[in-house]
């Protein structure tokens, strides 16, 4: 199992808009081949920071979902209340079978 964690930077005052597109977006990949899982942090005391953890059978099922049509249509809603492009790290078990 791998997790990605998907940092974004919100456009002051569009935290309302945010919140119902990456709803949409997680609701979304519920019907995704390998999707574990997930959660929306927001950074306390900086409403403009958000944090996305989800949880991936392997890399070829986040990898086929980020290339989805439904997640590029997710992405156009998300992506323009977005100050900066979001950044994507992957996260694998440091100790295998534990």
């Amino acid at each position: 199992m791998i997790k990605i964690i998907i940092e974004r930077r919100i456009m002051p005052g569009l935290e309302e808009e945010y919140e119902q597109a990456a709803r949409q977006a997680l609701r979304e990949s519920l019907g995704a081949s390998g999707f574990f899982g997930g959660e929306s942090l927001v950074e306390q005391g900086h409403s403009d920071r958000r944090v996305m953890i989800t949880k991936w059978r392997d890399l070829r099922a986040w990898k086929e979902w980020y290339t989805s049509e439904a997640r590029l249509r997710a992405m156009q809603y998300l992506q323009p209340l977005l100050t900066e492009e979001e950044k994507i790290r992957i996260y694998e078990p440091a100790f295998p079978g534990l």
